[in-house]
């Protein structure tokens, strides 16, 4: 039996279990919480041996490769998955699927059907006149030389896209190359929670009996992830998992590695393909059939902002399908949350975030990774969620669904159990998710005023995150017996000086961020913890902002909720809240808030449980809104990108004379408001640059097509790109003086309404000649939109165009436009 479900609230640190870290010297090290040296110190000793006793190093490899004690990997927990002819085999169940047996003929009789009406296969057969038997045998034929044709097709990329673990000496040498490799890179190992491991080990030996597979779900921030979750299982003698992976990564050499250490090869996009849809249903089934334990990303692909993205329901969708459908009897989800003390994309990711296309992998970059593995990257902590069955879970969702007054039909139920399946493994991921000393740090120095800050008050305001995470119900890293500054110390010295600077010849050390955008990576590990409290802080700061004595600074409590409602609203698809409701969480911050003196409520003297009004407390202001501050630093960067995508869509109102349904590139305009963006914060109307990053205007731009403000067509191929256009009731309109936009009109409202929360200070005022500015900048960034590559689609009303309006008058409006505040 799977252990029952329980919310526990995060242990303290003196309650924690011990840590397992798996180190460079191949031990599994069993350690009081917190940082130990002997990873380093093993290390250094494992490394000199190859350079003093190169003997001594091979006999090492060889006991890896010929499997000697526990390396000999022989009796793992799970399906057996290593010997000759494993592939073979995995290549006949998944050809022999009924499903895709089934998808097979189907193809191959529509194609006949075609051929007949085409007249390929006789004037007879087109006319329906096929009365001799001859022509009747000519159609058989015709569909058995297209079954076969299409099963060849389907061998050939079965071949190409399963996994291949069938060789022990393989996995054990591999095994021993990766530890190397990741534990030079991060030289305090990898941990876990040994009460996790206990449990995660309990759970795999009655999956193995029960014939069930193992669902790994880990966020995805870097490649390391599925490299990471492989050594844990091996050393710890788990079936390893076949990872699910995009075949950009199956480039030569290192693709048919990774293949032949579990990794299974999927397409980017599978568009109209059914042949290839009903394949990868067909192998997953097999997989989930057999036993076989699976590894795949429910983000599909690595963040880059540091926290995490919404779910990708993809490959989410076949493993939902295979147990809903009844071919499986039941697949085990364990959540996986795998944090780092620094991540070794980080370059590139920044990169890409700026604009940069991403550079398609290849070998010689591959092995250039080498250049950061002689680094000090800290440390990878992996934590398990106490995993729980699937199919108990679809039982529970159908349930609740059949008990609604309104009955849903099955595509929509099947919908609705796939979204809360994707949102509830986020929140478990959160839910065991520990903060490193890097994200500590990190979050500190971009949530406080000024240029830098001292060693003692970067000590004061760590150790006071670190409560308020525990407070939260989070984790912090273990400290164990070592004092903040030590830990702190560790977390500078694993950013580097690229990223923390220290001002020279002071009288105490001082701190300052040098790359603000690449040190938000590490301040976004945190914000899940507090996304509450910072909207709650924001919507407060348009009354804050204002100045003047407490009583112009309060907000009443209806202004209060409606200003929450509408950010929610507008980071729906950013951020992932507690699903209690929005009355219930916003009563539970306020309470929050109050109880840690942040702020002070009035409340109704008839009805003490109804707040009249918040404000901040005398304390907080006492102190320089310090605590209230840091919740808005959180927050405003995001509000900032959404400010900046809303003033983006100004770049599509028509220029004068421009007539019809014009529609543009959608691509082209994300770069212009890109370009727009930096514009703006060179020119001092952006507060924050890595409010310019690609991926949060994307899900901004995501958030105005669900909202109906946008109409976007999505792209079929290279040569047809996706396109945009505002819908109508959106669109700006033009002085007919001056042919500028005029600074009203719906969204016009919607971006001040955001604009309440933004942040105010000397480097940014609101203001008439400001608004002139921005709106007269925006003509000019998306001047060129209008000059190339503009598509009428005013007198064609194609079947994306059509599809994109439905769409949009369906959509259901959540944020109002109209500010109360």
């Amino acid at each position: 039996m799977l252990p029952t479900s329980k919310k526990r609230k995060a242990p303290r640190p003196s309650e924690q279990a011990p840590d397992l870290s798996i180190t460079a010297d191949d031990q599994v090290h069993l350690h009081a919480a917190g940082y130990n040296e002997s990873p380093e110190r093993g290390l250094v000793h494992s490394m000199a041996r190859f350079r003093s006793a190169p003997l001594d190093f091979i006999r090492e490899v060889s006991l890896h490769v010929s499997g000697t004690g526990w390396r000999s990997y022989d009796r793992i927990v799970g399906q057996p998955i290593f010997y000759s002819g494993f592939s073979e085999e995995m290549k006949t169940r998944v050809l022999s699927n009924p499903m895709l047996v089934s998808k097979v003929r189907e193809l191959a009789a529509k194609r006949v059907d075609v051929e007949a009406i085409e007249g390929l296969l006789g004037e007879e057969v087109r006319e329906g006149l096929d009365v001799r038997a001859g022509e009747k045998d000519k159609r058989v034929r015709r569909r058995v030389q297209i079954e076969e044709s299409l099963m060849d097709v389907a061998e050939t990329l079965t071949d190409n896209m399963i996994c291949k673990m069938e060789s022990k000496s393989f996995i054990r040498g591999a095994y021993y190359l990766t530890t190397q490799l990741l534990t030079r890179a991060y030289h305090q190992g990898v941990h876990v929670s040994s009460e996790e491991i206990l449990r995660l080990r309990s759970v795999a030996e009655q999956a193995a009996k029960d014939k069930h597979s193992i669902i790994f779900l880990p966020c995805h921030r870097s490649h390391v992830d599925y490299v990471s979750l492989q050594i844990i299982c091996y050393r710890l003698g788990l079936a390893l998992p076949t990872v699910i992976a995009g075949d950009n990564l199956n480039f030569p050499v290192v693709g048919s590695f990774l293949q032949h250490a579990g990794a299974m090869w999927i397409r980017r996009s599978f568009g109209d393909d059914q042949l290839y849809t009903t394949l990868v249903q067909a192998y997953i089934d097999t997989l989930l059939q057999n036993g076989f334990n699976l590894e795949c990303f429910v983000e599909g692909g690595r963040s880059r902002t540091g926290k995490l993205l919404p779910p990708k329901f993809g490959i989410l969708s076949y493993m939902l399908d295979s147990v809903a459908s009844g071919r499986v009897q039941d697949a085990i989800i364990c959540p996986v949350s795998t944090q780092y003390d620094k991540v070794i994309e980080v370059d590139s990711y920044i990169s890409e975030l700026l604009g940069q296309p991403k550079p398609k992998e290849n070998l010689m970059d591959f092995l250039s990774a080498s250049s950061v593995l002689s680094l000090k990257l800290g440390r990878v902590d992996v934590r398990f969620h106490e995993p729980w069955s699937l199919r108990k879970f679809v039982n529970q969702q159908h349930d609740r669904f059949s008990q609604m007054p309104q009955k849903l039909d099955l595509k929509e139920e099947r919908l609705r159990i796939l979204r809360t399946l994707g949102y509830k493994v986020l929140s478990e991921i959160n839910d065991v998710s520990v903060v490193m000393p890097t994200a500590l740090v990190g979050t500190v120095l971009l949530t406080l005023r000024g240029r830098g800050v001292g060693k003692a008050e970067l000590i004061r305001r760590v150790e006071w995150l670190s409560e308020r995470v525990r407070a939260q119900g989070g984790r912090v890293a273990h400290f164990a017996s070592q004092p903040t500054n030590v830990v702190i110390e560790r977390a500078l010295d694993v950013l580097g000086p690229g990223l923390v600077g220290l001002v020279p010849a002071l009288p105490e050390e001082t701190y300052y961020a040098v790359d603000r955008f690449q040190l938000s990576f590490y301040r976004n590990m945190t914000i899940h913890l507090f996304i509450l409290q910072a909207l709650v802080s924001a919507s407060m700061y348009t009354k804050v902002k204002l100045g003047g004595g407490p009583e112009f600074q309060r907000i009443s409590y209806d202004d209060l909720h409606d200003q929450v409602h509408f950010l929610s609203q507008l980071f729906r698809g950013e951020f992932i809240f507690p699903t209690e409701g929005l009355d219930a969480n916003l009563a539970k911050t306020i309470s929050s808030l109050e109880s840690d003196n942040i702020i002070k409520v009035t409340r109704n003297p008839a009805d003490p449980s109804k707040v009249s009004f918040v404000e901040l407390s005398d304390a907080e202001r006492e102190t320089g809104r310090e605590n209230f501050d840091f919740y808005c630093f959180l927050i405003w960067p995001f509000i900032e990108a959404s400010w900046l995508g809303a003033m983006s869509l100004m770049m599509l109102t028509p220029p004068v004379g421009l007539s019809g349904e014009v529609w543009l590139d959608l691509k082209k305009v994300q770069d212009r408001a890109q370009l727009f963006g930096k514009t703006l914060y060179h020119q001092g109307d952006l507060s924050y640059f890595e409010a310019v990053n690609k991926e949060t205007l994307r899900n901004a731009y995501q958030r105005f097509e669900e909202e109906g403000m946008i109409l976007v067509t999505k792209s079929k191929g290279a040569k047809e790109p996706s396109t945009i256009r505002l819908s109508d009731e959106w669109m700006p309109s033009r002085s007919t003086t001056k042919s500028n936009i005029v600074a009203q009109g719906p969204l016009w409202l919607f971006a001040e309404r955001i604009s309440l929360s933004r942040r105010e200070g000397k480097n940014r005022r609101d203001g008439s000649t400001v608004q002139n500015r921005v709106l007269s900048l925006a003509d000019v960034v998306g001047a060129p939109l209008w000059e190339d590559g503009v598509l009428d689609h005013g007198a064609l009303e194609t079947e994306a165009v059509v599809a994109a309006k439905a769409k949009g008058k369906a959509r259901r409006k959540t944020m109002t436009v109209s500010p109360r505040l």
